[in-house]
């Protein structure tokens, strides 16, 4: 609310922030550095807001949380923290067996990480995903069903939409695969706060997403990370690796590439989403995806930050028959 009554305007009339001034009910209301006139909706994940008089009033409804893993160790949780880890083993991404040992749960997505490249990233190789008593395996483009003897039966569908494989299962999990390295796992609703793994709690709150196996709260991506392993028989990773310090002669052409996501193309998505985190992680990528494939790796990268963009209703067409 930047409206305010003062020394600016005559009695009774409000500053609107833009020089001139308004009687309260025509107040505009700003956000994410942009103005809007009373009366303008504008969408917030899954809520309008409506422009009333210099505030926002917004419809509450909760919404599905979607983590993201993509690229050589990049992570959104639920929350919306960004992190990078780069391990090289099994990891649990997401599940409802959190808690006591003995709690009861109807799901468990793991993510196989293995080395991407020579400089020590990892990029997710295959994902597996338990559904009561079926286990799916998605890798190389495709994915297998295996029946289990215990759990509950969970019903699921497949469907393709464009590049990704979308899976949906009865329980409230939604799963999407660019049958990649980039992975979108949405859950509903019912599942705030019940989570745990990578992709963090989901309870809304982005402070407390570093919650390790045995409950205590971590600030350091690492020994987070470390402590979701699948198998005590993998190495602990020690230390943050940073591909363009290893591979200096080809950051000039990751920084040359990757401007895009801060140049004029994305430009209506600035305010709307932070574009420097998908910079630095675009970089990050393109210096390490030095094993063939290198576009591959830019390309995912980009289409992350669009797709983030997509979510906040800033859509970008960025594709050109030159760039992926």
């Amino acid at each position: 609310a930047e409206c305010v009554s003062g020394c600016v305007c005559p009695e009774g009339l409000f500053d609107d922030g833009k020089g001139g001034c308004v009687e309260e009910k025509d107040c505009p209301c700003s956000h994410n550095n942009q103005w809007y006139s009373p009366g303008q909706k504008i969408t917030v994940d899954c809520n309008t807001c409506t422009c009333q008089r210099g505030v926002w009033s917004c419809t509450e409804d909760l919404c599905y949380g979607t983590c993201t893993i993509y690229g050589s160790g990049h992570y959104i949780t639920f929350d919306g923290k960004f992190y990078d880890f780069d391990g090289s083993c099994e990891y649990v991404a997401t599940q409802d067996f959190c808690g006591d040992r003995n709690s009861s749960g109807s799901f468990s997505i793991i993510t196989e990480n293995v080395p991407c490249g020579t400089t020590g990233v990892t990029c997710s190789k295959a994902i597996k995903m338990f559904l009561g008593k079926t286990e799916l395996k998605l890798e190389n483009k495709d994915y297998k069903e295996i029946q289990r003897d215990i759990g509950d039966d969970v019903q699921y569908w497949n469907r393709t939409v464009g590049l990704y494989l979308v899976i949906e299962a009865s329980n409230g999990v939604m799963l999407i695969w660019d049958k990649k390295t980039t992975v979108f796992i949405k859950l509903t609703p019912d599942y705030k706060g019940k989570v745990c793994g990578l992709c963090g709690n989901f309870d809304g709150k982005s402070n407390n997403d570093f919650t390790t196996r045995n409950g205590l709260q971590e600030t350091n991506a690492l020994k987070f990370g470390n402590s979701w392993k699948q198998s005590s028989m993998c190495p602990d990773v020690t230390e943050e690796i940073k591909p363009c310090d290893v591979k200096p002669h080809r950051k000039s052409w990751a920084e040359k590439e990757c401007s895009i996501i801060r140049s004029e193309v994305f430009k209506i998505c600035h305010s709307k989403v932070d574009p420097i985190p998908f910079y630095e992680a675009c970089v990050h990528d393109a210096c390490s995806c030095d094993s063939g494939g290198d576009c591959e790796c830019f390309c995912s990268a980009v289409a992350a930050y669009a797709q983030e963009c997509t979510k906040a209703q800033a859509c970008v067409f960025w594709r050109t028959p030159d760039i992926c």
